[in-house]
């Protein structure tokens, strides 16, 4: 069969979803696959969508709602309080609500899960009767919290000083509603989210532009960015205009010049306002919007990201490439890489050139993201900050609240949040597609039901572990499969039906395109041989993380300690095929390597003191049948 290269061709998306969008976005020419469409399949991916999925049945609606019906004046009917970020007198208490309906929707959405769906129903009917009482609450209408309307109020006029981020839990609030209507069709959700999303309008439409520029100087979370959703949602324009005023200039006018200034900004306060800026430009076309996404995720990347993806310490930026000075405890929150991910699937949308997009979205989904949950927790607890001090102890709570895992009731950080999110939307970026393509992005064992082609294909895989991922097709046509080639690969191949795509075409950082008519058993082997290579810290080049292949390394230990090891490179051995295990020589002892990810209950140290060179050897390296 011939093998060749294509060129992209546009397509409209194509939705399962319980209640599509009504406006197409622009400037898009590759497109996500709905929840319904992918399956995950046996992994450390589909584990981690488990356990969470075990919490998000577990967690009592009516502990959840019992702030929104304190605060609007109805009875708590016996409930619980919970406690942590959620206690009746936290002043952010009601945000974790908005992730949890988030979650639930997508496992409705992926799974069809009934008890998910029930769970975010019965939350949805509940904040509608809340809403139905604002008079008597004396709130304004459509107004839905778990604190007074009084803090907007108070912040308005710059007399908040509870420490409250009244727009931050807005947003919370209506992306979860917004979830709940798109992926479940739940009525009570629309109806919720609309009277919400005006009573936005009303209130922000009274100040003047520099009074609005004042209330952006608090977190205000992704309010320009589920504004916009609301607009692709209906096609009412005056969503568009609402989220303008979220624009904080301030920060987002450097960035569309490709100016650096992020040092010393609160690093997630600062990511959803890329993600709503480029949410505006698929909205409109406006490409200063592109601009400013596209300039905030290449700083980001290559000057303030650690070797696992992950960014900030202490929450904040720091001076461009300051890495080695900044590796402590609480280094990379874990919602900043849950908002970069959310930046980096968009911006692939608009550009399909390189594989930089995805390269950085494996590294930092595999080795932060996945490995910030408890695999030994059955409800998939998270920790806040992924250490990365010398003989570190994962598990690491905020600043406010401590702690060192999330429990089930007395936490409830925006991380905790961000990872029932995370973690029950791993098919929504494996593959994407255009109107004759198929994007490999990730590769994870898993199937997608590729309808508008009757096609279905099925991954399977143990990578990272191995090499090598085995895509085999059910259905027949003629269309383009486009399999991510990572930039940090050497000598990779494909094999279809055994014999080998020529190797001209296969180039590290781009994506191959196999373009054929298809039948149903045909098979494609990806193998993408892995090596050790370092990964130095910018301001240190003797001071570097070790990877192979994606997966980040640590050093693992039994006690702790302060001071940073040092790591003989020419030492480095990988010591099983069967698991991600390695060692090298550290001073005169052997320390054992495992996976970033894998290293939740170990005294752990990521970056060292190096000498010497990686060896070359590689591994994965597949030959034609």
């Amino acid at each position: 069969m011939l093998l060749v290269l294509t060129t992209l061709l546009l397509c409209s998306p194509v939705s399962s979803q319980a209640d599509p969008p009504a406006v197409t976005e622009k400037g898009v020419s590759a497109y996500p696959f709905d929840f319904s469409q992918v399956t995950l399949n046996t992994g450390r991916w589909q584990d981690n969508q488990a356990r969470t999925i075990s919490y998000l049945h577990y967690v009592d609606v009516q502990r959840m709602l019992y702030v929104f019906r304190q605060n609007h004046k109805l009875s708590t009917n016996g409930a619980t309080a919970n406690a942590g970020w959620d206690d009746p007198t936290f002043p952010f208490r009601s945000h974790f609500q908005g992730h949890l309906m988030s979650a639930w929707a997508q496992c409705y959405g992926q799974l069809g899960d009934a008890t998910c769906k029930s769970q975010a129903t019965t939350m949805t009917a509940a904040l509608v009767q809340c809403q139905a009482n604002n008079a008597a609450a004396g709130f304004a209408t459509g107004y839905l919290s778990g604190f007074p309307e009084s803090d907007f109020t108070a912040l308005e006029g710059g007399t908040l000083t509870n420490g409250n981020v009244p727009w931050y839990v807005i947003h919370k609030t209506m992306a979860g509603l917004l979830d709940v209507w798109v992926h479940i069709g739940d009525s009570n959700a629309q109806k919720a989210l609309l009277a919400l999303a005006s009573w936005v309008d009303t209130r922000t439409a009274k100040l003047s532009y520099s009074q609005m520029q004042n209330v952006l100087n608090t977190e205000f979370g992704g309010m320009p960015e589920v504004l916009s959703d609301l607009y692709f949602q209906t096609g009412d324009s005056k969503w568009l205009t609402t989220a303008a005023r979220f624009n904080m200039a301030s920060v987002l006018t450097p960035l569309a010049n490709n100016q650096d200034q992020l040092n010393g900004l609160h690093a997630n306060t600062q990511i959803p306002k890329w993600i709503g800026a480029l949410r505006e430009y698929k909205a409109t076309g406006n490409t200063t919007y592109l601009n400013i996404a596209r300039n905030a995720w290449t700083i980001t990347t290559s000057a303030h990201a650690y070797a696992m993806g992950g960014i900030s310490e202490a929450e904040h930026f720091h001076a461009a490439n300051a890495i080695s000075g900044y590796l402590d405890a609480d280094t990379m929150e874990h919602c900043d890489s849950y908002n970069m991910l959310k930046l980096t699937r968009e911006l692939f949308a608009v550009d399909q050139s390189t594989t930089a997009y995805f390269d950085y979205y494996e590294r930092t989904l595999m080795n932060h993201v996945i490995g910030s949950q408890d695999p030994q927790s059955s409800h998939g607890a998270t920790t806040y900050f992924s250490s990365l001090n010398p003989g570190s102890l994962r598990g690491l709570g905020p600043a406010w609240g401590g702690g060192t895992w999330s429990t089930d009731y007395s936490s409830f950080w925006c991380c905790h949040g961000t990872s029932l999110e995370v973690n029950t939307a791993h098919g929504d970026s494996i593959y994407y597609y255009d109107s004759d393509d198929i994007y490999v992005n990730l590769f994870h064992s898993s199937t997608v039901n590729w309808s508008a082609k009757n096609v279905k294909i099925t991954q399977t895989t143990n990578y990272p572990i191995s090499a090598s991922s085995t895509l085999q097709v059910t259905g027949s046509g003629s269309w383009a499969m486009k399999i991510r080639i990572p930039a940090w690969t050497s000598g990779a191949s494909i094999l279809v039906n055994g014999q080998a795509v020529s190797s001209s075409s296969i180039t590290p950082g781009k994506y191959t395109t196999i373009s054929r008519t298809w039948s149903s058993g045909d098979k494609v082997t990806v193998c993408l041989p892995m090596s050790f290579k370092t990964i130095a810290a910018n301001d240190k080049q003797s001071v570097a993380a070790v990877a192979y292949g994606p997966v980040i390394l640590t050093g693992s230990y039994s006690s702790s300690f302060t001071s940073m090891p040092s790591l003989s490179l020419g030492t480095l051995q990988r010591t099983s095929t069967s698991a991600l295990q390695f060692s090298g020589t550290s001073g005169s002892q052997t320390v054992q390597l495992i996976a970033f990810f894998e290293a939740q209950h170990v005294y752990s140290n990521t970056y060292w003191t190096t000498s010497g060179s990686v060896p070359s050897t590689t591994s994965g390296i597949c030959s034609a049948s």
